[in-house]
């Protein structure tokens, strides 16, 4: 058995989902094996994924979305970093009911690469995902030597807010060590930086932008984009890439220093050595917290589902609620799925005693295929 889910969020950790339904399946079977291997798409979670599969947790100092200092960490062993923006610039680390679409920074992400650099490493899958800005990467690339000026030549203010008043930017700082890193950009987002489809219009008002805020942004992002069409010339043209408007942008950011975009989850799975656990499983257990449309465009449970099809493997998702008729999950490869609602119809309760829960649901699971 392995299981490769992903977190319930709000409740469960991937760590934690793993821990609990191993525990369901050994009420049934005693002795079955179980090989626990907890992913991510690139989002928050994906450090503590790397640090499950035995990468080590670097912790080191920088800048929140906000300005203030926070602990942030990224996972690395041999050569190899996990980069996590939302460890420095993500939602989870805005005060509770705070928003700040305007000013919120990457600053702290570029901080967090920088010390990933400093490690030594070749390759950097740099997770993108849950983020408190949408500011197109420029806080980050400032952390990184950049700079990005006013018409007298002064720095511009922190956030996407303030890229409205670039009038400069300034490249020849960046540090000369990004040219010599593989620069992954692992993100389930596809989506360009401006326009309808662009960072503020789709995300801009998950992270309290009202409109006038996304029509203010928007327009901003699209200075920044053509100064830096002016400093750069083609090699700015990113933002209309797929990826580039993740994370608030920080995708255009990223695909600007040179990154490579793919999917998060197929990322993932390849840094954590989901294809060997893969081969020694007779049955794969995936899951999230709600399974739904959007778990069919590049979420972790879709990923885990394809693969094991390819593989042969049969695949069973668990999750707190389910939103997703029989016949998409078996197009996703999903055989069946365990919601905690079946066991539990009380929402709040499934919510604030996921753990026990899911080991029941579990052990359903340990009943249809175990015995």
């Amino acid at each position: 058995m392995l299981v490769a889910a992903d977190k319930f969020k709000g409740s469960l950790t991937a760590v934690q989902v793993a821990e609990r339904v191993s525990a369901g399946l050994r009420r049934v079977v005693p002795d079955v094996e179980v090989e626990a291997l907890p992913v991510a798409d690139g989002g928050d979670g994906t450090v503590d994924a790397a640090v499950a599969a035995g990468f080590e947790r670097r912790e080191v100092r920088v800048a929140g979305p906000l300005g203030n200092e926070v602990t942030a960490a990224f996972a690395l062993r041999g050569d190899t970093a996990v980069v996590e923006m939302a460890e420095a610039s993500g939602l989870q680390r805005l005060p509770a009911g705070v928003f700040a679409p305007l000013t919120a920074s990457t600053y702290g992400s570029g901080e967090l690469l920088r010390a990933a650099l400093d490690a030594g490493v070749r390759t950097i899958v740099f997770g993108v995902g849950g983020s408190a800005t949408t500011d197109g990467g420029a806080g980050m690339l400032s952390a990184l030597g950049a700079r990005f000026l006013d018409a007298d030549g002064e720095p511009v203010p922190p956030g996407g807010g303030g890229l409205a008043e670039v009038a400069r930017a300034d490249l020849s700082g960046l540090d000369p060590r990004l040219g010599s890193v593989d620069l992954v950009l692992a993100s389930d987002v596809d989506n360009p930086l401006t326009g309808p489809k662009g960072a503020p219009a789709v995300y801009g008002p998950q992270k309290g932008a009202s409109p006038d805020d996304v029509a203010a942004l928007d327009a901003a992002l699209s200075r920044y984009v053509e100064v830096l069409e002016a400093a750069l010339g083609s090699r700015a043209e990113y933002a209309g890439s797929p990826g580039a408007g993740a994370a608030g942008g920080i995708g255009y950011g990223a695909l600007l220093l040179g990154a490579r975009f793919r999917a998060g989850i197929e990322v993932m799975l390849d840094v954590l050595g989901f294809a060997p656990a893969l081969e020694r499983a007779q049955l794969v257990i995936t899951g999230e917290g709600s399974l739904d449309q959007q778990t069919l465009h590049g979420k972790a449970p879709a990923g885990v589902a394809t693969a094991a099809r390819a593989a042969g493997k049969e695949v069973v998702a668990v999750c707190g609620r389910l939103a997703l008729p029989p016949e998409a999950l078996g197009r996703a490869g999903i055989r069946r799925a365990y919601p905690l609602t079946d066991a539990e119809p009380d929402v709040a309760r499934c919510i604030a005693e996921a753990g026990p829960i899911l080991e029941r649901v579990a052990e359903r699971i340990g009943h249809d295929f175990l015995t």
